[in-house]
């Protein structure tokens, strides 16, 4: 094979795209939808901080979405699980639009009101907290099995292009339109992805399902433990947030370690960047089977570049370190949703995807705790170099607890096979 053939094999494959009008919808909702809400993302906290001057107000507003964001997530996945997930999808993307809407009018007004902005917060996390498992859910209905890694590179492709594109519009209209432009942005892609859910077809439960309860949660929740290959993929996912996650640590790595605070956006974008880049060059995940294996691997390279970040003299090789670390982030989410999406039946694919939140809120909330003590109690080079080695340790050992995570293969693997066969035997390939 040539150097050419093999850079075209490198290439993010996109035949979910051409094969799956669905998916199509699917994606760039999800797409529309990520960058609305960081857009939004920007102006909360900036609002709250120029009503306030208060930076414990602007922190208090992730602990107001926490509990929100834990209950309707769990919650909105066992209704996934029930109802019909299309139509779930439409009336909380119209609630979400409804919400943001009231935000915007805050912000127009003269005299904006702080604790409307809480209240329509902790309201808009549990819409979207609910909304999510449903969208998670769909994505593999919309494909053909063999099409998922494929499927779920390209929906972490659009999620990321919303993450960078999002907050660089929302600082834009924050310094020269105003907080209420940031809103109605929001509201306009509500409105799109919610247009282009209610286009989607309809997609019936193939069996008899369960109605939302705290039994239904606890059934779930009981499937996810019983499984070691889906418990590695959350346990690594919470090592890498809970150990490695430098972000609370950028604003004193610029200010105090490099004195370079107009760089400091370089520090947040850098593992984004490295997380479009890793899509772009995704095509291989497609023909690679030992999932746990690339899920381990690549995590434990995300522990290794925040490690050697943490220790570079230089801010550029930081920033180069930190792109490294995005990347092999990204790696590691694409085989993790690749297996969820493999394995899981249909009828747990909803409370599944809420368990999934779970991990993706504790560790990040953790995460920023550690950093922040170890850099009072140490030094920030330290908490960055020490949480990065801590999750290197944590990933190998959950490796060898759970062999059945390390040796999952999607072509030997009893679930993935179950669940190939019973798509088979509805006609979804």
């Amino acid at each position: 094979m040539s150097w050419a053939d093999r850079l075209r094999a490198l290439r993010m494959d996109l035949t979910p795209w051409r094969s799956s009008r669905d998916f199509r919808l699917l994606l760039v909702a999800g797409t529309v939808f990520y960058f609305g809400a960081m857009v939004s993302y920007v102006a909360i906290p900036f609002q709250i901080y120029t009503l306030t001057g208060s930076n414990f107000a602007v922190g208090a507003i992730g602990l107001v979405e926490l509990v929100p964001l834990v209950v309707f997530g769990l919650y909105g996945g066992a209704l996934a699980d029930h109802v019909d997930r299309r139509r779930l999808l439409v009336g909380l993307g119209v609630a979400q639009a409804l919400l943001t809407a009231v935000l915007a009018w805050n912000a127009f007004r003269d005299d904006p009101s702080v604790w409307l902005i809480f209240v329509v917060a902790a309201f808009l996390v549990s819409t979207a907290a609910m909304q999510r498992p449903s969208r998670e859910a769909l994505m593999p209905r919309t494909v053909a099995h063999g099409e998922l890694a494929a499927a779920n590179a390209l929906f972490s492709f659009g999620m990321q292009i919303g993450v960078l594109a999002g907050p660089m519009l929302g600082g834009l209209l924050v310094a020269y339109a105003g907080i209420g432009w940031c809103f109605v942005v929001d509201v306009a892609g509500l409105l799109v992805a919610t247009v282009l859910y209610r286009l989607m077809r309809h997609y019936p439960h193939r069996a008899e399902t369960t109605p939302p309860s705290l039994a239904a949660i606890r059934e779930g929740m009981r499937y996810a433990l019983g499984r070691r290959d889906l418990l590695g993929t959350y346990f690594v996912d919470i090592a890498c947030m809970l150990m490695a996650l430098p972000v609370v640590l950028f604003p004193a790595l610029a200010e105090e370690v490099f004195e370079r605070p107009e760089l400091l956006g370089l520090l947040y974008s850098a593992e984004t960047i490295g997380a479009v880049v890793a899509t772009l060059l995704s095509g291989w995940t497609t023909r690679f089977h030992h999932h746990g294996r690339a899920i381990v691997v690549a995590a434990a390279a995300y522990g290794a570049f925040v490690a050697v970040a943490g220790l570079m003299p230089s801010f550029w090789l930081v920033v180069v370190m930190l792109a490294f670390a995005g990347a092999a982030d990204m790696i590691s989410g694409i085989f993790r949703g690749t297996v969820w999406s493999q394995t899981i039946p249909e009828s747990m694919r909803g409370r599944l995807a809420g368990i999934e939140m779970l991990s993706y809120s504790i560790g990040p909330l953790g995460g920023q705790v550690r950093a922040g003590i170890t850099a009072d109690l140490w030094t920030v080079r330290g908490a960055m170099a020490s949480g990065g080695a801590a999750c290197v340790g944590a990933v190998a050992l959950t490796a060898l607890w759970l062999r059945d995570f390390w040796s999952y293969d999607d072509r030997t693997d009893e679930h993935a096979m179950a669940e190939r066969a019973a798509r088979a035997d509805v006609g979804e390939l």
